[in-house]
């Protein structure tokens, strides 16, 4: 019986969830999905000068923002947890004192002066620095001495520096490391906490991860981990290194490019499911030209197979335009749900008014929503349904409110618009097509400097169907202040 896939994201708790760190797990969630299989957090937090609580919470918040759900893992628990390498410590301490009993490992007392003595050393020799193997065969007696001397062994990997180590990489196919390259590197650090490579190997042999699903950048720690597979006689993994996400110059993905942190882009309003269609296709080729698609269209058709072996190219705009489509497409109720925080946020509305003015800022989103980009975007642009202003446009005062006539047409507008009983977008259509008809002049001529008085912008949804949703009240006396306004001005 063929087995059940397993694999896992394992970020180290040291920052926000990035943008790279996001795909990843939305990869591993995507293939577990695909097979059937299970899909496992595991937070490396061994890192204990840098490793956050604060970032923990930070990195499980944005997952489940993005509905990247785990089947086992911290808040679900497992058959094979703690899903802390902080809670595992004793585990790592066993399986490398296995492998110093084995003969396979060593204690190594150089302190960090000997070591760093060397390595310079070795580069004024013009060689790479690495370590010398001193400590492989020391007697009791010498590490009696050490010990004496109050020094703390680091636990040793040993390597055999001839031959090759291969990794056979699904994406990336076969990839040769020259043994000479590697050294006795260190599996245990003095104070007892496991190096990376160590840790992330016992970590997935006794989680029985059978895909070791990650970023490229991890590549070169993979013939190190074979070692250790080799060594402690675990079952392999196989190997999946996806391409590095690159800036639009090429240059590595950093702050000056903008956000690049999943909090970032939800702060600024873009939506999950934006972010997550976006990602999938970063690195990914579906099999037609599809753009947009759903988690399950995503899942239906993922395979490692069709990961790109070249870096993937970051893209705002790109991300910006799927939002864009995700903000006209999806119900317009979580569509205002979500652009009410961003209302909130910017002082156009106060929690406590909310509930009783859901409705009219439903139907508000619902007008304008197909011009936006963002939520941010969203929320600007039915300000002015929700809040009185006392600013109009720059270019369309320029355009329409430099002339006195403006005021008085205006003031018609207003009371033309007064006699409606049912201020419907139909009524008041047909009260500015009689009015133009009764002025003699294009209906143009009223809707431009109308919208601006009413909404102080000179792009937006139809009017009518703006006036209506504003109603006869605040219409009239919008219009009827910016009469005033003209004329205080000339």
């Amino acid at each position: 019986m063929e087995e059940k896939v397993r694999v896992r994201f394992a970020p180290s708790p040291t920052g926000s969830l990035h943008i790279g760190g996001a795909r990843t797990a939305l990869f591993n969630l995507l293939f577990a999905r695909h097979n059937n299989g299970t899909f496992i957090l595991r937070i490396e937090d061994t890192d204990t000068e840098r490793s956050t609580e604060e970032s923990v919470k930070q990195i499980i918040r944005s997952l489940k923002w993005l509905g990247l759900d785990w089947d086992e893992g911290p808040d679900k628990g497992g058959e094979y947890g703690p899903y802390f390498q902080s809670m595992r410590l004793e585990l790592y301490s066993k399986e490398a004192q296995r492998l110093v009993e084995e003969g396979k490992a060593y204690y190594c007392y150089c302190t960090p002066e000997e070591l760093q003595a060397k390595r310079e050393e070795a580069l004024k020799q013009g060689k790479a620095p690495r370590y010398d193997g001193c400590c492989r065969n020391l007697t009791q007696e010498q590490k009696e001495q050490f010990e004496r001397e109050g020094r703390k062994p680091v636990i040793r990997l040993k390597i055999n520096e001839e031959g090759q180590t291969v990794v056979e990489d699904i994406i990336r196919g076969t990839v040769i490391f020259e043994n000479s390259v590697l050294d006795d590197f260190i599996i245990m650090k003095s104070n007892g906490i496991p190096t990376y490579n160590f840790a992330c190997v016992v970590d997935d042999h006794a989680m029985k991860i059978t895909h070791v699903i990650r970023a490229e950048e991890h590549l070169s720690n993979t013939p190190k981990q074979i070692k250790v597979y080799e060594a402690l006689g675990y079952e392999m993994p196989r190997f999946a290194h996806v391409p590095m996400i690159l800036a639009p110059d090429r240059s590595k993905l950093s702050k000056r490019h903008g956000a690049t942190s999943v909090e970032e882009f939800r702060d600024q309003g873009y939506l999950p499911e934006a972010i997550v269609n976006y990602l999938t296709l970063l690195g990914w080729s579906p099999e037609g030209n599809e753009e947009i698609f759903g988690m399950d269209k995503a899942i239906k058709e993922f395979t490692l197979e069709r990961v790109n072996k070249t870096a993937a190219i970051y893209d705002v705009k790109k991300l910006t335009w799927i939002n864009g489509h995700y903000l006209r497409e999806l119900d317009g109720g979580y569509i205002t749900d979500q652009t009410i925080p961003f209302l909130i946020k910017k002082g156009i509305i106060e929690e406590k008014e909310v509930e009783k003015n859901y409705d009219y800022i439903k139907e508000a989103v619902m007008l304008s929503r197909d011009r936006a980009r963002t939520l941010e975007e969203l929320a600007d642009m039915i300000s002015f349904f929700i809040r009185d202003f006392d600013d109009y446009e720059e270019k369309g005062v320029k355009k329409h409110f430099e002339d006195i006539k403006t005021a008085e047409l205006l003031e018609r507008t207003a009371q033309k618009l007064e006699g409606i009983v049912e201020f419907s977008k139909e009524n008041v259509e047909l009260k500015i097509r009689e009015l133009a008809e009764e002025m003699g002049i294009k209906a143009a001529e009223i809707i431009h400097p109308t919208r601006l008085a009413v909404t102080g912008r000179t792009v937006g949804p139809g009017l009518f169907e703006i006036l209506a949703l504003l109603g006869r009240e605040k219409t009239v006396e919008r219009l009827k202040k910016a009469a005033l306004w003209i004329k205080n001005r000339i």
